[in-house]
């Protein structure tokens, strides 16, 4: 067809030709979404690793970018352990690990149930994990769980009574790693041992609470004297109030969901530079360097379930406004896809094999922090001290209401028994009553 339009156009001239100068008006103008698409869509990762008999810990791992992160890495090779609040034997969960096996041609991917809304299920863990002889293989840890509050709701909280973004996106990661640092640190000096965290850029307008006044007290290293829960250079705190969850106590109506996540995503930060500076001081018991990286994704803004949820305020309203709008989202978003290339780079560029660790990537490249604060070993301190106070005190919230849980279900139980037996000897007394009254009329 388009040879006998070219010897129209060369016979006839191209003024002859239908809707011509339509198409050339409006091809300009595709050509230019189409560029507009490739820009918003992002860089893509280019880099190879070889990724058999490494062992990769993925929390967020079911849907979004997780998703991608995990099939990529799969059909690597690599083998794939999902921290997941499903049941093992939630039909979805099976469905989705056959599905994933089969279209990775990778059988090595299992799953866990860790609940990262409480942080007794994630100390049940970490523990159960790190209690093995020899230290279990870990190659990498990719921490894509994330969690936005819609617009307009009202404080949620997790199981611990704490607010849901703070929880789950910054001290459900630090309670899980802090348990699994040992496990970190034991694992041989020639393996490459990276943790991945999500960030986002909206951490530039977090604020981090305000935190008790301590004196500053330099001190050797605690990495070296095993402990798990303080980072470096730690100062010796003076008495102070036991820490609370920082917007919990807040009135519902001075919350803003988006300066909640913002915060949230500031202290996931602070505390991933600081977990790099804790690990980098470990002294091997081998004198070998450490060989543990921390890097920092910020996978740009991205059609995951999350941001649908944020985009529709969580209400069937916003729902239909966003399918009004979904060629426009369709547009400027990243797909799920897109959004893993950051991800998988951080996962298998050469170059973070080396170094000491504490990269922010943002497509496909390495770029500089925005907020010199999140650097500042007094406020990394000041923030690991709070968040393992607040720790401690929503783990002992916890284990209060798990007691009573049990208080309760045990007298359920026992009414439940009681009431059986009642039951019971009612219906042997009707019985024996019933078998006097057949011998009478016999």
């Amino acid at each position: 067809m388009p040879v006998p339009i070219v010897q129209h156009i060369i016979a006839e001239g191209i003024g002859n030709v239908p809707y011509v100068y339509t198409v050339l008006k409006t091809l300009p103008w595709l050509v230019a979404l189409y560029l507009l698409k490739i820009y918003f869509g992002g860089a893509s990762n280019t880099s190879e690793r070889n990724m058999h008999s490494k062992v990769v810990m993925v929390t967020g791992g079911t849907s979004g970018i997780g998703q991608e992160v995990v099939r990529g890495l799969a059909s690597r090779g690599a083998q794939i352990v999902l921290l997941t609040q499903h049941s093992l034997n939630d039909p979805f969960l099976v469905d989705y690990i056959e599905d994933l096996r089969t279209s990775t041609s990778n059988e090595l991917i299992t799953a866990e149930r860790v609940d990262l809304e409480s942080l007794h299920s994630i100390r049940t863990f970490a523990t159960k994990w790190i209690d093995n002889a020899p230290p279990r293989r870990l190659d990498m840890v990719i921490l894509c769980a994330n969690t936005l509050t819609p617009r307009g709701s009202k404080i949620q909280v997790t199981t611990d009574e704490v607010e849901l973004n703070w929880g789950l996106n910054h001290l459900a990661n630090f309670h899980l790693l802090s348990i699994l640092s040992p496990a970190l640190r034991a694992q041989p000096p020639d393996r490459d041992v990276r943790i991945i965290f999500s960030t986002c850029s909206s951490y530039m307008g977090g604020q981090l609470p305000d935190f008790p006044a301590t004196t500053a007290a330099p001190e050797k290293s605690s990495a070296t004297n095993g402990s798990v829960t303080k980072p470096p250079r730690a100062a010796k705190p003076t008495k102070q109030p036991k820490a609370q969850a920082p917007p919990v106590t807040e009135p519902a109506t001075t919350f803003s969901t988006s300066q909640a996540y913002a915060t949230s995503k500031l202290a996931l930060t602070t505390f991933a530079l600081s977990f790099q500076k804790h690990l980098s001081s470990y002294h091997r018991p081998d004198k070998q360097q450490p060989n543990t990286r921390v890097i920092l994704v910020d996978p740009g803004w991205t059609r995951t379930p999350g941001m649908r949820r944020y985009l529709t305020w969580g209400s069937l309203t916003g729902l239909f406004l966003y399918l009004i709008m979904y060629p426009f989202w369709w547009f400027v978003l990243k797909s799920p896809q897109q959004g893993a290339q950051s991800f998988l780079f951080a996962a298998m560029e050469a170059a973070f094999g080396r170094g000491e660790g504490g990269w922010l990537i943002k497509e496909v490249r390495e770029v500089t922090f925005a907020r010199a604060d999140v650097m500042d070993e007094s406020v990394q301190r000041q923030l690991w001290e709070y968040s393992e106070g607040m720790v401690q005190e929503a783990e002992k919230r916890g284990a209060v209401k798990m007691a009573l849980a049990k208080k309760e279900e045990e007298e359920r139980e026992k009414d439940e028994k009681a009431r059986r037996e009642r039951e019971a000897k009612k219906e042997e007394a009707e019985k024996k009553a019933g078998s006097r009254r057949s011998r009478k009329a016999g």
